[in-house]
């Protein structure tokens, strides 16, 4: 073989071994970049079933839910939760759904909303407003079937100013006996939530939840005890945990002030997280609160702030 054309063959030969080997580097570049988004999980789990929700790590997974929530499981979680899930098309409630069940992970909260939770409805006790409620709790036992969904949320609206308490009281608790009678053979449980949003709200003491409960009987309605509200409308939070143990069926998490994670306010979550452990436990802690700081790094920090309050 002549020189030149030795050289010219093995410029061709390098050049070719080169791009070879870039293309199996992107190749490993891409599987890694999947690996941090489907792998078995890179990290323990969790002594409580915390449980972010969509958006809450976009910066890390990307906009995609279903992206989001195998970061999530990668990361130790193992539930979810998504208040608007009512609202999604059928179609991508069932890739949730799918999902979810994939990967072991449990669907938390969502939102039973007819369109009439922030305004004056329930407590006027006027069949045209329950009408609305008992579709919207009909149309969540559908939506529980396709992504395998144990619990909703409800709100009873406003007060109505020209209905004495205890009368919008009973016409609250008719209007859930309903819904229960409607969840109940689905295995659904209503969660009621007290608020702390506006004043104009009817349900927002732990006490006045517990109550309801006990009125309307039924295991498909008891008390979402939100710790973010609840500091904010009557604080004294383990006791007033403690006197409604047996009617609460889910918590939610956010620090005050500012309603972003544990460590960024007030309220001491580790002591809290101890507690709800020790009783026993064994349902989802819902991650309804901001981030505290922007970004990838933001969202790593809240990731860390929750393995420090988990570590009681």
């Amino acid at each position: 073989m002549k020189r030149r054309n030795f050289l010219r063959n093995g410029l061709t030969a390098t050049a070719s071994t080169l791009a070879l080997g870039n293309a199996f580097a992107g190749a490993d570049r891409a599987a890694e970049k999947h690996k941090t988004i489907t792998s078995p999980a890179a990290e323990k789990t969790f002594r409580l079933n915390y449980a972010p929700h969509d958006g809450m790590f976009a910066n890390s997974a990307g906009k995609d839910f279903l992206d989001q929530i195998r970061f999530m499981y990668d990361q130790g979680f193992r539930g979810i939760e998504d208040n608007g899930m009512l609202k999604r098309p059928k179609e991508e409630q069932e890739k949730i759904g799918a999902l979810l069940a994939k990967l072991g992970m449990t669907m938390g909260v969502f939102v039973i909303d007819g369109g009439e939770n922030w305004k004056t409805s329930l407590t006027t006790g006027k069949q045209e407003h329950k009408d609305v409620f008992l579709k919207a709790c009909k149309d969540s036992v559908e939506l529980a079937k396709r992504i395998n969904a144990k619990w909703a949320t409800i709100v009873p609206g406003f007060f109505e100013r020209n209905i004495p308490i205890g009368i919008q009281t009973g016409n609250v608790i008719d209007a859930f006996r309903r819904g229960a009678e409607i969840c109940e053979p689905a295995g659904l449980i209503m969660v009621m939530e007290p608020l702390s949003d506006t004043p104009d709200l009817f349900l927002r003491g732990s006490d006045q939840s517990y109550g309801i409960c006990r009125a309307v009987n039924s295991p498909s309605c008891k008390i979402l005890f939100d710790i973010y509200h609840m500091q904010r409308n009557e604080g004294n939070l383990i006791p007033n945990i403690e006197k409604c143990w047996d009617e609460i069926a889910y918590f939610q998490i956010g620090d005050n002030p500012g309603r972003k994670e544990p460590g960024s306010g007030e309220v001491h979550y580790k002591n809290i997280f101890k507690y709800i452990h020790g009783r026993g436990y064994k349902g989802i802690m819902g991650m309804e609160h901001g981030n505290a700081n922007p970004g990838k790094e933001g969202e790593l920090a809240l990731i860390k702030a929750y393995r420090d309050s988990d570590s009681f």
